[in-house]
């Protein structure tokens, strides 16, 4: 039994990634902050159920997501 391959030089398969600034990462914890926040508020003041108020942060996050990676391509295809 053999194993193909690639014949590929290591220093060609890594694509060089650009650093992640330190404003990126604080945006991000400043972000997941207040969807933490968000959560708290629903689930403790507004007192609308664990699930729901779960629900409602991991929306909002996944929607904040969303908009970052449209934000990304375009800017990426402007290149």
């Amino acid at each position: 039994m053999s194993v193909d391959q690639e014949l590929i030089p290591e220093r060609d398969r890594v694509e060089s990634a650009e650093p992640v600034s330190t404003a990126t990462v604080v945006a991000y914890v400043v972000v997941g902050a207040l969807l933490f926040g968000w959560f708290l508020f629903g689930w403790l003041v507004l007192q609308q159920g664990f699930i729901d108020s779960v629900g409602e942060a991991a929306g909002t996050g996944f929607a904040l997501l969303l908009i970052v990676a449209i934000i990304g391509s375009v800017r990426r295809s402007r290149r």
